[in-house]
């Protein structure tokens, strides 16, 4: 990550808050620190501060430890904090880093039980810290679940809703309890978020994709985001592991629209009708397909998005009967796009 883009921890410092992130960084090797996080456990990735397969429950016992010894520091010295929590994932038997590819069931349910009770005790800080009721908490994933992830389809590095949607708690201060909002929101809109939460005056960076979401939160769950665009983009210009390949997908009211890029499919949705994503409607509706497609080739252009491009190296007569899943690492008839990964 340049170090002129502007973090929320950079932001809040100079608003004088006190800045930390313990846990997963894998945003580059660059210290934490010279993205003003005051505190931190390094550039770290799935390996965790001592790069091992299995980081976990030592490394999330012990990272809610030292989050809970930041906050008591804080709240003592009277000062206003932001602590962002990143747990390590739960790798399988053979290991190794991904993003925990090799994990099994009772992984994934080991590291769910590990983050509930480290997210207990730091609740548990809170209120004997006297602060449960000044601070807003925000629960979330990076996205969806390893392998299936039903009622929907796909999962983790897809761009189908299974690889899209994942929980989403917010709690504090004028939140109502127990009021579920059916407005879709995204990782982008937390900086914008967190500024007005905050009450951040100055103005914030230019090209933010993102937009708050405190009237929903002020207002029941119910209301509007304001971005500087009406459709919603995910760009995965990689192999990873969705069976189509690389792919975008572009979300304008109810409708979906995904570009495979290996063989130029579109798929066209109604979530209102149709979460699962089970019904294709490109062929029955081209003219709003196209609309999309469109409305996505222009997005991409405005931004600059790197693409996948043509693997000069691939041989249509050993691919022939090769499942998708072998093809991720190159093996298609596209590369991956250098980088990559969501774009809004």
């Amino acid at each position: 990550m340049p170090e002129a883009e502007t973090t929320i921890g950079q932001l809040l410092k100079r608003a004088g808050y006190a800045t930390a992130h313990f846990g997963k960084w894998h945003v580059g090797r660059e210290h934490p620190s010279k993205h003003s996080f005051d505190e931190s456990d390094g550039p770290t990735g799935n390996g965790g501060p001592e790069n091992v397969a299995n980081p976990n429950p030592k490394q999330a016992l012990a990272m809610t430890t030292r989050g809970i010894d930041f906050m008591e520091r804080q709240v003592k010295a009277g000062r206003p904090f932001y602590l962002q929590m990143s747990h390590y994932p739960s790798q399988g038997e053979k290991g190794g880093g991904g993003g925990g590819r090799n994990r099994g069931a009772d992984n994934q349910d080991e590291e769910v039980s590990t983050v509930d009770r480290t997210l207990g005790q730091i609740l548990d800080a809170m209120e004997r810290l006297g602060i449960k009721d000044s601070t807003y908490i925000i629960y979330t994933t990076d996205h969806g679940t390893p392998g299936r992830n039903p009622p929907f389809t796909g999962g983790k590095g897809t761009v189908w809703e299974g690889g899209l949607r994942v929980p989403f708690i917010v709690a504090g201060p004028g939140v109502k309890a127990g009021a579920c909002s059916h407005v879709r929101v995204s990782a982008t809109d937390l900086f914008p978020t967190l500024a007005e939460l905050a009450g951040i005056k100055e103005p914030l960076p230019k090209g933010l994709e993102g937009g708050s979401f405190v009237p929903l939160l002020m207002n029941g769950g119910t209301g509007t985001v304001k971005r500087p665009r009406e459709e919603f983009i995910v760009h995965f210009p990689h192999y990873d592991k969705d069976q189509v390949g690389p792919a975008s997908a572009l979300i304008l009211g109810n409708s979906k629209l995904i570009r495979a890029y290996e063989n130029g499919a579109l798929y066209l949705f109604d979530l209102s009708k149709d979460m699962g994503e089970r019904n294709n409607l490109a062929m029955q509706m081209p003219e709003k397909a196209a609309e999309l497609n469109q409305r996505l080739t222009d997005y991409l252009r405005a931004v600059n998005a790197q693409m996948p491009s043509l693997n000069p190296n691939y041989d249509p007569s050993q691919a022939a009967n090769t499942l998708p899943w072998e093809k991720r690492k190159g093996g298609g008839k596209r590369g991956g796009g250098r980088g990559g990964g969501s774009t809004q």
